[in-house]
């Protein structure tokens, strides 16, 4: 009798269990995760510098459940002929990563990629004379890798 009672009980608690479990641990992410992403994913400075800021501080941002990973600028070197390009990869692999799920790639690729070409030329803002006018062809190139097979 034991055992017919038992099979029913741990039926019915699992079911309970898994009714409750899913709202109690799921979160629904805040109202404004797809303008915060936006607004770190920018062509300005303002968005660059606000986007660095909060990958220093993820905990604040746990909430929006960000895919925060990098693998920088990829096969590709992170400082090119030493120029430091590897910030402007984390930010684009950012971008990329958020926006794939997000489920809204597609629409924002060409933002994404223009804002990784800006991060680029602040970058080689800082040169002048010929290692200038290499660092903005090297950025060149990784802006057209990233348009055309990003």
């Amino acid at each position: 009798m034991l055992r017919r009672l038992a099979a029913p009980l741990a039926t019915a608690a699992l079911a309970v269990t898994t009714a409750l479990l899913p709202a109690a641990t799921a979160q629904a992410a805040p109202a404004d995760k797809a303008a915060v992403l936006s607004s770190w994913t920018q062509t300005s400075a303002t968005s660059y510098s606000a986007f660095f800021a909060a990958r220093a501080n993820q905990g604040t941002w746990s909430a929006y459940s960000f895919d925060w990973s990098t693998d920088s600028c990829t096969t590709s070197p992170d400082n090119p002929f030493g120029f430091p390009f590897q910030n402007a990869c984390v930010r684009h692999d950012f971008g990329y990563r958020n926006y794939t799920a997000a489920g809204a790639f597609d629409a924002n690729k060409s933002r994404l990629d223009d804002a990784f070409y800006a991060d680029l030329k602040r970058v080689c803002a800082a040169y002048t004379g010929l290692k200038k006018s290499s660092c903005d062809g090297t950025a060149w190139t990784y802006y057209q890798a990233v348009d055309k097979l990003g």
